[in-house]
């Protein structure tokens, strides 16, 4: 993946404002629904959201700065102190080390002639290294003999749409070994939900395969904020649309509906849309439409005159319960 400060076209000192404000106009410009025709929307809009979750994390943010973390938020590994034969660099920023059992060249680290087992008998007083005594030069994973198996499952990370997460999808994702699969996402996952596919994780002489675990993330939405099943959104208006009322287009997840805005209508009114949440464990959530009344851009002086006459021959204090 790209760097993620070029992929916002955001410099490395811009302030979290500026990220979150680049973010949300590119999310908003390649998001597959607004770009059905364009076969790589969802690509660009995945690198778009992949790029925010780091540098719209201050932790993560600072992690990738300092170079402890990859522009896919993989820890970069650095190796053992000392570390000697046996090493090779890995996809993504890691480096590989093949536990031999002994007789590799000399030169210490684990790939040399102080093997696995000689490094159990130093740690555990002799037992380990006796018992791997007959298997001097042969590369092998952890002897089931040893009491110790070794951690095949491998963990990846996805990042779905809220649109993908509701209904369902088809994604590629790319193994730390390069390795890429197709994985079938199931209709209403959540944020966090892990998908195991047995077999797919890694493998080892004497072992059962590994199995792959995928967290699935859901990027943030330009519109919509999930709370649990509901969902929330602010929606504009005009001056004049909130004093004289109106009949609105509101964005929902099956397609934009038209609202009812009554006269006289406060910005932070709250409209509740039954229904138009996310459905999970057999309950549907809701839509809450925030009302926010926007001005127009600049100095309008036809309108401020018309509020000069309004303020002095229609007077009234919203905060007198404040005291």
């Amino acid at each position: 993946m790209r760097d993620p400060y070029e992929v916002l076209g955001v410099q490395r000192d811009a302030s979290a404002a500026a990220i979150k404000s680049a973010y949300r106009k590119l999310a908003k410009k390649h998001h597959p629904d607004s770009n059905k025709n364009d076969p790589k929307a969802a690509a660009r809009f995945s690198e778009i959201n992949s790029a925010n979750e780091i540098l719209g994390d201050e932790t993560k943010r600072k992690q990738y700065d300092r170079g402890e973390i990859d522009a896919e938020g993989k820890p970069r590994f650095q190796g053992f102190p000392g570390g000697g034969g046996g090493r090779a660099g890995g996809a993504g920023g890691f480096e590989q080390y093949s536990f031999r059992s002994g007789g590799g060249a000399p030169g210490g680290g684990f790939g040399g002639a102080a093997g696995f087992e000689d490094i159990l008998n130093s740690m555990f007083g002799g037992a380990a290294g006796a018992r791997g005594a007959g298997a001097r030069g042969r590369t092998q994973g952890f002897d089931f003999d040893t009491g110790f198996a070794p951690d095949l499952d491998q963990s990846v990370s996805m990042t779905v749409t809220l649109e993908e997460s509701v209904r369902g999808t088809e994604k590629r994702v790319r193994l730390p070994s390069g390795k890429e699969l197709n994985v079938k996402i199931p209709a209403g996952v959540n944020a966090g939900q892990q998908i195991r596919l047995k077999g797919q994780g890694e493998s080892a002489p004497g072992h059962r395969a590994g199995d792959l675990l995928i967290t699935v993330n859901i990027a943030p939405h330009p519109y919509f904020k999930i709370d649990g099943n509901d969902l929330k959104l602010e929606l504009p208006l005009t001056l004049y649309e909130a004093v004289l009322g109106a009949k609105v287009r509101v964005p929902t997840l099956t397609g934009a509906i038209e609202l009812s805005i009554p006269k006289n209508t406060s910005s932070g009114r709250i409209f509740r849309l039954k229904g138009k949440g996310l459905s999970k464990g057999g309950a549907t959530g809701d839509l809450f439409v925030t009302t926010r009344i926007i001005l127009p851009d600049g100095h309008d002086a036809e309108l401020e005159k018309l509020m000069q006459k309004w303020r002095d021959s229609h007077p009234y204090n919203p905060r007198g319960d404040l005291g």
